[in-house]
This record gives structure tokens, sequence and C-alpha cells, in this order.
């Protein structure tokens, strides 16, 4: 498998993903063990997959451009809303100090946590819970990664950035998005779009309703 994942990582560096170490952190996360029995023959593929309860596993070039987007260093404490399968989780392990991840679909949160310990991350924290709500026991965090598009940046999730954070989400109608950072400096909120990108809804209090 360590070949396939070098394979990807060499994909991605000529689709344009540049950050060594987001491209070190593909090559070092077994994707195979986030996705069902039923298609781990794909796990390898630049390709969205289904992960049940009506979710997907990104496509592994949109997980790299969101991660290069942050410019982490591995210092931060990063919040991911959405643990989905968990290996977005896993990269993040990989990139940053301390990783919170929060997840609404409970028997997602469960088999995220268990893939996430299968795969050696140990800084890595899943709790089930409304992620548009953030996890302000835990704030603020350096940078914040949305794996669900909203109609607007939550303002929770901004909240609870710390001074010169970063936080990156889609952010559009229920079928096409923009990936949108958002840089907290002096108290004030500087926003810059990016790529068009297509997400599951974002369901919660501050995202879309159920």
């Amino acid at each position: 498998m360590s070949g396939a994942r070098r394979r990807l990582a060499a994909e991605l560096r000529a689709k344009g993903i540049a950050d060594e170490a987001v491209l070190q952190a593909i090559e070092r996360t077994p994707r195979h063990l986030f996705v069902p029995s039923g298609v781990r023959h794909r796990a390898y593929e630049d390709a969205p997959l289904p992960i049940g309860n009506g979710q997907t596993i990104s496509q592994p070039f949109v997980h790299a451009r969101s991660l290069q987007l942050l410019e982490l260093t591995g210092t931060e404490r990063v919040l991911e809303v959405g643990s989905g399968s968990g290996y977005q989780t896993v990269l993040l392990s990989h990139l940053a100090r301390e990783v919170y991840s929060v997840e609404r679909i409970d028997a997602l949160a469960r088999s995220a946590a268990d893939a996430v310990h299968a795969a050696g991350a140990r800084n890595v924290h899943i709790e089930c819970r409304d992620g548009t709500a953030g996890w302000p026991e835990h704030a603020p965090f350096d940078a914040i990664v949305v794996g669900a598009g909203s109609p607007e940046v939550p303002r929770p999730l901004m909240d609870q950035l710390a001074e010169g954070g970063r936080l990156l989400t889609p952010v559009g109608d229920r079928e096409q998005q923009r990936l949108v950072l958002v840089r907290r400096s002096g108290g004030r909120f500087a926003r810059q779009d990016y790529d068009p990108v297509r997400f599951v809804p974002l369901l919660g209090v501050h995202g879309w309703a159920e």
C-alpha cells in the first residue's frame, strides 16, 4: 500500500500541490482504513468515495488543497468540523500539534475514532456534537477546517479563532460552494474566496436545517 500512497502523492504534486508537508502526510496516511471494504480497491484513486450515512470521503486533491491553504506549521491547535471517515483528521494529526474533531453523526464519530486509532494518531480528540457550534470548551483554535458546505460562515467558528487564526470552509448553496478562507487579525476578519467545490450540506443550528 505504501507504493499506492506514493503514487497518489505524486499525482497530487502534478496537479499543483506544492506543500511538501501535506504531500508527506498523504504518503503517511493509509486511506484504505477509512473507506468501506466494498470500495477499498479504489482507496488511492484521486476521487471521492461513499462512506455510508449519506456521507462521502472527499477527493484527496480537495483535502490536500484545503490543507495547503491553511499553511499549517506543526504548532497549531486545529478544530475539524465533520470528522467523516477520519481520514482528514489523520492528515491533520501529521500537520498540527493537536486536533479536535467534531462529527454530528454518532456512528461516524465512533468509526472515525476507531480508524484514527488504527492509523496510529495519538494527538486527536473526537466527539459527537453539532459542528456548526464548534467546540468552545477547547477554543481558541489556530486553524479551523470545515468538511461540509454552509450558506454562510458560521459565526461561532469565527468567534473561536485565535488571533492570527485561519478558518477554511465551503460556502454556497446545497449543490455548489466555494472554499472560503477567513483570517482573524486585530479583532477583524478578512475573507478570501478560492476554488469551486461540492460538499455535503453542513447541518446544524448555524448551518442548514435538517
